[in-house]
């Protein structure tokens, strides 16, 4: 059977979730997660809801999912240390180096891979099982079809997200909560700007971002016969009572086989909806239908005061047998046996001969059949009982209360699992001279021959772009400059094939080094044999992660975007490193189409600056597959401060283009190589100089 997986953002919501059919929660701890803004969870806490859930058969799967700096690790560890032996089930990670920090820690602890890891193929699931998880969360925009496809050639467990919030970028890959506020998502806190106005020419006057939540509810059936692993619900900073009302919603469709009934669909849309829900990215649908608000609607306080009343009942869900052994001269005997094969065994005073009226074997049947108040109920039950004998009802009820505490001290038990500690990585202060210029391109005209001429270290271009200037790339290579093909950052299953049809093709033209943004992307390139350098969508904040990108056979790794450039100096740099010091910083990437949802027509060769209240323009350009990447308003501009970036033990210092003609691509180059005075205008400094929450 699917697993039902439920929120918990509170010890009240973890109760909601088990009372109402929960086969597992998971729940966030201190900053740690990428939900810092709910209750979430303390040691105390925490051992409380682990044994209260390991009691009723439920599993605990703790959040570890954000991006962790060199500083954090150490106490990310002692965490990682406390769930080990408390038994916490898994640890959800993000953080590449924090999920090599967990194997070195609590070595059999499980590792399941975050949906902000942004896994959405095959190759990037490969990937996380080459690394020891043992489940991964699916990127929410996949349709039935790439998930059925992954499923089935998964080697590990797949998890989807059935129903809540949905993001409007792929999870992992938003940034723009951290790019025009200061709070970053990949770190938990994010401010959900999506879901502010925004619009066209100049007007915020709609909700061009905010999309509907998803209710797959209909569809659980069919993603068990797929093979998914766990329906997981999203929804830690709700109440207690929307936990609750949908857990038992999709936990009763589930395990009864059947469609929801009316009342149920009125019963989910009343605990939470944005003018209803969407089953869109499931059925490949994408367009405007998909898009709604948060209305201001009465919350039905009725109904979630009967949720409250019901969850403060026991509703018992651990089958046991029980078997019963009454016997002449020998003490009274209670034993019993849960399904995972745990026993205990208690025995009581010896039964008289009866003087009155004897126990029979229905009276002690009835009396062991009383676990109300309990998370258990008798199975079966086994009676051995001769004739002629009296024993207490009380005693033997004192029995079976008796007997059922050692079976819960029992189930309780966290299991023993090794220990280790987190190795200090020998220290690598990186590159002592300055860092190389390298460039990436987003049109092929932006490839001038004067641009060449400037000779940057390394050039990243598309594959369709490379194949269309190959007389320029041809020419850059003669000039000794490393030509990288610039993998997408998103590509489904059923668009592999023809992107390698293109690399193909790229390798005969002498390019053999790729960019690669997302797990599944290097693992196609080093199938294809390609040199891989990491680019900024890996999220990597932390010596660890560099570490772990080395292993994996890469020979440089982007440097997170969201990080000030003091910490940035004083990371270990066990590989070469590079970082965006120009350009558009990527805020999303989509699956949902917005310039096609403003128009109902394909007009991505048009202008296209999506606007927000402030009246910032933000340009949105199109993406392979169909998608969108929207970039910030205002370009990144640190050409005035190049001492501030070239002694951070940098080997790359990237300049991005993106809506740049080819002359101002050409004079910003100079720039940066300390040449000429141009500027552009409406810049930042991005989050180099500022704290990011």
């Amino acid at each position: 059977m699917m697993e039902i997986l439920s929120p918990a953002g509170s010890y009240e919501a973890a109760v909601a979730a088990v009372q109402n059919g929960a086969d597992a929660i998971y729940l966030g701890y201190g900053k740690f997660n990428a939900r810092r803004n709910a209750a979430n969870f303390d040691d105390n806490g925490l051992r409380t809801t682990v044994d209260y859930c390991h009691l009723r058969g439920v599993k605990v799967y703790l959040t570890l999912n954000t991006l962790l700096s060199d500083q954090e690790l150490p106490q990310a560890a002692k965490l990682v240390g406390l769930c080990n032996e408390i038994g916490v089930d898994a640890l959800i990670v993000q953080d590449l180096g924090a999920a090599e920090m967990i194997r070195q820690v609590a070595p059999e602890l499980p590792i399941h891979g975050s949906t902000q890891m942004t896994v959405h193929n095959l190759d990037g699931v490969m990937a996380c099982a080459a690394m020891g998880m043992e489940r991964v969360v699916l990127s929410r925009e996949l349709s039935r079809q790439q998930i059925r496809y992954i499923c089935r050639h998964s080697p590990i467990e797949i998890e989807v997200f059935v129903h809540g919030a949905l993001c409007m970028c792929y999870s992992g890959q938003c940034f723009l909560s951290s790019v025009i506020g200061g709070r970053s998502g990949n770190r938990g806190m994010c401010a959900q700007p999506c879901r502010m106005k925004y619009g066209w020419d100049g007007s915020a006057d709609g909700y061009p971002l905010s999309l509907k939540d998803m209710a797959l509810v209909e569809y659980l059936k069919e993603l068990q016969d797929m093979g998914v692993a766990s329906a997981k619900i999203e929804g830690r900073m709700k109440r207690p009572e929307y936990v609750a009302i949908v857990t038992k919603i999709y936990s009763d469709v589930l395990r009864q086989g059947r469609a929801p009934t009316r009342a149920e669909l009125e019963d989910l849309r009343a605990a939470f909806s944005r003018q209803g829900f969407t089953d869109g990215y499931y059925q490949g649908k994408t367009g405007r239908q998909m898009f709604g608000v948060r209305e201001k609607e009465q919350v039905p306080e009725k109904r979630f005061a009967q949720v409250r009343q019901d969850c403060r009942r026991e509703h018992p869900r651990v089958p046991v047998t029980m078997t019963a052994r009454i016997r002449a001269g020998e003490p009274m005997l209670l034993r019993a046996e849960d399904r995972e094969g745990r026993s205990v065994t208690v025995t009581g005073p010896v039964p008289q001969a009866a003087q009155h009226r004897a126990i029979t074997r229905e009276q002690v049947r009835q009396q062991l059949e009383r676990t109300g108040g309990t998370p258990f109920y008798a199975q079966e039950i086994q009676v051995e009982a001769e004739p002629n004998l009296a024993v207490s009802l009380s005693a033997l009820n004192g029995l079976r209360r008796r007997l059922l505490d050692d079976l819960s001290i029992q189930r309780i038990q966290p299991p023993k699992r090794p220990a280790g500690q987190l190795a200090p990585l020998p220290r690598a202060e990186g590159r002592t001279e300055p860092p190389v210029c390298t460039v990436s391109l987003r049109r092929g005209e932006q490839l001038t021959d004067a641009l060449i001429d400037l000779a940057p270290q390394v050039l990243y271009l598309s594959p369709e772009d490379i194949l269309a200037q190959k007389a320029r790339v041809a020419r850059a290579m003669d000039r000794g400059i490393e030509v990288c093909v610039s993998m997408p950052r998103i590509l489904w299953d059923s668009e592999r094939a023809e992107l390698v049809g293109l690399l193909e093709q790229v390798k005969e033209l002498g390019v053999y080094t790729a960019l690669v943004g997302e797990l599944g992307a290097l693992t196609l390139a080093l199938s294809q044999d390609f040199t891989c350098r990491g680019d900024f969508g890996l999220g990597v904040y932390n010596s660890l992660t560099l570490a772990q990108l080395r292993e994996m056979g890469l020979i440089s790794a982007t440097l997170s975007f969201e990080q000030r450039l003091a910490r940035v100096r004083d990371l270990n740099k066990p590989l070469d490193t590079e970082l965006i010091v120009y350009g558009r910083l990527p805020l999303m990437i989509t699956q949902n189409c917005i310039i096609r949802n403003r128009a109902n027509r394909c007009n991505c060769q048009s202008t296209n600056l999506l606007t927000d209240r402030t009246g910032a323009q933000f340009p949105v350009l199109k993406a392979r597959g169909c998608r969108n990447e929207i970039f910030n308003s205002k370009k990144l501009y640190l050409g005035d401060k190049l001492e501030s970036f070239q002694t951070l033990g940098l080997w790359g210092a990237r300049l991005s283009f993106t809506t740049e003609n080819p002359r101002e691509c050409v004079q910003i180059l100079e720039r940066y190589q300390g040449r000429g005075s141009y500027a552009p205008a409406d810049i930042t400094r991005g989050l180099y100089f500022r704290d990011v929450e």
